[in-house]
């Protein structure tokens, strides 16, 4: 290696150029496209964000109406994907039946382009649509209940929500579930977009590249903490034992998870709007449990880091399965959503990476033994 830095896990490396999202760690701001995430989320919708992060422009009314048409279209599964999905053991966490199922899927995309810069995703739009069909196709089957067909007059979100319960969201519901697609949306460089990126850069498909990206969101480290913050708040159980269970935590120096993120030096812009749907569905539900649990731990947890000099704040995941759960949604399906929403962003990255390609190769710093001889089995 001579003189070439090392980064261990890459931090601080500049691996590429990217219009898609900007982060300002230090003030806590979130940009797709130039825009603010704050904007989207007050005044956006999931569809026409993802039309924002392909198109790297905001739509037109006709072009959004055409986007969303087709969008639609594309969220039907056919039998053997269903087959297929229904017959994924029991056992086995569902982020795994994800990886398999995107794979899956691309054998039945018509007319298929993959290996070219102009490649037909923006127009088939199945990878975006037909990820969410599966994980409520699974969550239905899971519970041994019938898959329900898409419709095509609900948002993104809602849809989901309908499929995966049978009845239609309420308004504040579906709007909710559509917004939470949407913050998660886009991310930058991440360790899920890296894995995207890398896959593209060999010219594979748009689906092994995602499929690559839901395998490294799978971990605890990543998407996975979702669903782990829930179960901490369960294990918690009520906030006037958060004191205690932190202290305890700290003791034995076990990670309190959603809190603290790689690029924030600020809270994460997108728990500050989610914590909000959260206290608007518990105002809803009169069901205050996890937020209030959540709250005692944000403010317990950060009063102590601050006081050993280590400002730490919630991140995305903090809150998020907590809104989850008050939607009637269970928390093996926290991680599965999370890339339900990602893979409008991992779809820009993926084709982004194509329209300049050049295939990821970094090196490695040799740690291992000077030169040797091979020494015969009978000898050794």
């Amino acid at each position: 290696m001579g003189n070439k830095p090392y980064s261990k896990g890459l931090e601080g490396v500049v691996a590429d150029e990217s219009g898609i999202c900007k982060i300002d760690g230090n003030e806590g701001k979130l940009y797709y496209r130039g825009y603010s995430i704050d904007d989207l989320a007050a005044c956006s919708n999931y569809e026409e964000v993802a039309y924002l992060l392909l198109y790297e422009r905001l739509p037109t009314i006709a072009e959004l109406k055409d986007f969303s048409q087709r969008m639609r279209q594309s969220r039907p599964l056919s039998q053997p994907v269903l087959d297929m999905i229904r017959s994924f053991p029991a056992s086995a966490h569902p982020m795994e039946l994800l990886q398999s199922a995107i794979s899956y899927l691309s054998g039945y995309v018509k007319h298929r382009i993959e290996h070219s810069p102009t490649c037909n995703c923006r127009d088939t739009l199945y990878q975006i649509s037909q990820i969410a069909s599966v994980v409520a196709a699974y969550g239905r089957y899971r519970e041994n209940r019938e898959y329900v067909a898409p419709r095509m007059d609900l948002s993104h979100g809602a849809n989901f929500l309908y499929m995966l319960h049978g009845t239609e969201p309420e308004p504040l519901e579906g709007e909710i579930m559509d917004k939470c697609l949407l913050l998660h949306a886009e991310h930058d460089f991440n360790a899920s977009t890296f894995a995207a990126r890398v896959v593209a850069s060999t010219l594979s498909t748009c689906y092994c590249s995602i499929s690559s990206a839901i395998g490294a969101l799978y971990g605890s480290l990543h998407g996975g903490a979702n669903q782990r913050v829930i179960e901490m708040a369960e294990e918690i159980g009520d906030k006037n034992n958060v004191a205690a269970w932190v202290d305890k935590a700290l003791a034995q120096k076990r990670k309190v998870m959603g809190m603290g993120h790689r690029e924030y030096k600020a809270k994460d812009p997108r728990a500050k709007i989610i914590q909000n749907f959260l206290e608007q569905l518990s105002e809803k539900k009169n069901d205050f449990r996890y937020y209030e649990i959540l709250q005692e731990v944000e403010k317990d947890f950060r009063g102590k880091m601050e006081t050993a000099g280590k400002p730490i704040y919630p991140n995305v995941d903090f809150y998020s399965g907590a809104v989850y759960r008050l939607l009637d949604i269970p928390a093996i399906l926290f991680t599965p959503i999370f890339a339900m929403g990602r893979v409008a962003g991992w779809l820009a990255h993926i084709l982004e990476q194509r329209a300049d390609n050049r295939i990821y190769r970094p090196e490695s710093l040799w740690t291992g033994p000077d030169p040797r001889d091979y020494v015969p089995i009978e000898k050794r």
